[in-house]
């Protein structure tokens, strides 16, 4: 067995995601007691159920850095393994979801958003650019900033969530090999 086959064997199976909607009109909508629709965090929460994991948390925020900090701050806090947070990743001005996400990450996984670029580009072509979605881990945990579009929730989730239980195990230490890295683990990667 390869030392990623036995990483992902080794892995927990079932993770906690907590969802996070970057829109500032959503939002608006939300508080003034329109109705609106969240058809990216619907089908964020679908896949998630569909990948046999648990969609936790589920949360709508306007594109402002200092609520966007701060559900990254309560995720890092909580029992959740993963953090997905749609919108905000693109050019406008008011795009500000990466670079208010970025410095938390211990480690950013540049591949994640090369691999869903590529991806994209076989269907939407040089607009895939476009998107500076992202990921990385901080505490133990992954962080992913993904594109607001349903397209592109779902490009991604479906392209990538079968290797997130395999990041989620190394960045909590299992493959540290150490007392110390399974603790800390063991914190974050108990089965259920």
């Amino acid at each position: 067995m390869k030392p990623h086959e036995k990483h992902r064997a080794d892995a927990r199976h079932a993770l906690i995601f907590d969802i996070v909607t970057v829109s500032s009109s959503r939002f608006k909508m939300m508080h003034s007691g329109s109705e609106y629709k969240d058809e990216s965090g619907d089908l964020a929460a679908r896949l998630i159920l569909e990948a046999g994991h648990t969609a936790g948390n589920r949360t709508l925020l306007p594109d402002e850095k200092v609520m966007i900090r701060r559900a990254v701050q309560d995720f890092l806090k909580n029992g959740a393994h993963v953090l997905v947070l749609i919108g905000g990743t693109g050019v406008s001005p008011s795009d500000v979801t990466v670079e208010t996400v970025v410095p938390f990450f211990e480690k950013e996984l540049t591949g994640f958003g090369e691999l869903l670029r590529s991806i994209s580009y076989q269907t939407i072509g040089s607009a895939a650019m476009l998107t500076r979605a992202t990921a990385g881990t901080a505490k133990g945990k992954l962080i992913v900033c993904l594109p607001g579009s349903p397209e592109g929730v779902e490009t991604a989730l479906r392209s990538f969530i079968s290797e997130f239980p395999h990041i989620v195990s190394i960045a909590g230490g299992l493959e540290t090999g150490n007392a110390a890295g399974h603790a800390n683990s063991k914190n974050h990667l108990t089965k259920h």
